[in-house]
């Protein structure tokens, strides 16, 4: 691996950060393709030559071996201290005198291109203060200099929050990149593997990945053809934003019906305070779970649901390995009991149903209809928001 110097002041760095936790199989499956992801990142950002130094910080040996055949700098986080992401960051930055930064979170921008990096880095690299996000309000990753500004924040405990921090608090101009699955895609649960795993922009090492997984995605390939049909109706519910129903409005040529409940849950403190309250919550806890899926049934021919809402609905937050074991329709392997008969109520419901977090129903919904075009065959246009 190579030393580095202090860049100077019109280089980019590309500054990748990785962080995985291996304690269910189902959260090594996504560590997994995590690690494949970062691969194909380092890749790309070699073949873009746009960027100088590249580092990869990570808690993953796995990973550390993985890169020592590319010319990047590995940082291995210290053993024994508790994560900060952003006093990791700004410690990174400082100890290799970095000036211009993309920071990416290591699941994000699997389907990113080299043409895009190639065009975040320039753009970058020509300013004197700016800030480059694929989310304003939620962000995974982000472009931005000067990065002494980081000493005039408050650190985000978590990525999603810099780039307000950089472009509401600093005030640095802020260049908010178009809406499509490439930028808006996160990795974080098994329902992102599945929703991924059909794209055709994938990179080599997460397709040989997710191919050797040999995942069972029928349910998400039935859902995902509605989505395409003219005659079908599609139900979505969960943390969903006014852009992503734009996006499913316009780009889709079903009719969408959506549920959209909780935005900023976690971030408002309301989940920790007990606070959530859903309206599809009450009718499950009126109903219960078989009812709950054979009403929706009712009202569509598929079924994306943002599973957390609900689980914050009850005051549960089960651990990853029953969130996931869900995701992938294991009840089996699920220890919480409502999680348990929810995830198999939905399989048996008389829909295709799709079970999984936030990203399900932002970047996830970007994926399954960009695949569902680009795969189905049809030949029609989208279905479009008729002017008014």
């Amino acid at each position: 691996m190579m030393t580095i110097a202090p860049g100077e002041n019109n280089q980019v760095a590309l500054l990748i950060m990785t962080g995985n936790t291996e304690a269910s199989p189902a959260e090594r499956m996504v560590a997994g393709a995590r690690r494949a992801i970062t691969c194909d990142m380092v890749e790309r950002a070699l073949t873009s030559g746009a960027f100088a130094p590249i580092v990869v910080s990570t808690n993953d040996p796995a990973l550390v071996r993985l890169l020592t055949r590319y010319p990047v700098t590995v940082e291995l986080d210290p053993a024994g201290e508790s994560f900060h992401f952003g006093t990791r960051l700004r410690a990174l930055v400082e100890k290799y005198g970095l000036r211009k930064v993309f920071y990416m979170g290591g699941g994000s921008g699997p389907l990113i291109s080299v043409e895009q990096m190639s065009s975040i880095a320039e753009e970058l690299r020509l300013a004197d203060r700016l800030l480059i996000t694929n989310n304003f309000y939620s962000t995974d990753f982000a472009a931005f200099t000067p990065t002494y500004v980081l000493e005039t924040i408050t650190l985000p405990e978590a990525d999603n929050d810099l780039g307000w921090q950089l472009g509401e608090v600093v005030g640095l101009p802020i260049h908010e990149l178009p809406r499509t699955a490439a930028t808006q895609l996160d990795v974080d649960t098994p329902t992102d593997l599945m929703t991924l795993s059909g794209h055709p922009d994938l990179g080599p090492h997460t397709r040989a990945y997710l191919d050797s997984l040999e995942l069972d995605t029928s349910h998400i390939r039935r859902a995902m053809s509605y989505l395409v049909d003219r005659d079908a109706e599609v139900l979505v519910a969960g943390r969903v934003s006014a852009t992503t129903w734009a996006y499913l409005e316009r780009e889709t040529a079903c009719r969408v019906r959506l549920f959209a409940e909780e935005r900023g849950m976690r971030a408002s403190g309301r989940q920790a305070r007990g606070e959530v309250r859903s309206l599809l919550g009450y009718l499950l806890d009126q109903v219960g779970v078989e009812k709950f899926f054979a009403i929706l049934a009712e009202m569509s021919q598929a079924i994306f649901l943002d599973t957390r809402v609900l689980f914050a609905h009850r005051r549960i937050w089960p651990p990853a390995a029953d969130r996931f074991a869900s995701d992938l329709r294991q009840p089996e392997a699920i220890a919480d009991p409502f999680v348990r008969d929810l995830t198999m109520a939905a399989m048996n419901a008389p829909v295709p149903v799709v079970l999984g977090g936030h990203s399900l129903v932002a970047g996830g919904l970007y994926a399954l209809v960009e695949t569902a075009w680009a795969t189905s065959g049809v030949d029609l246009p989208a279905h479009l928001v008729p002017p008014g």
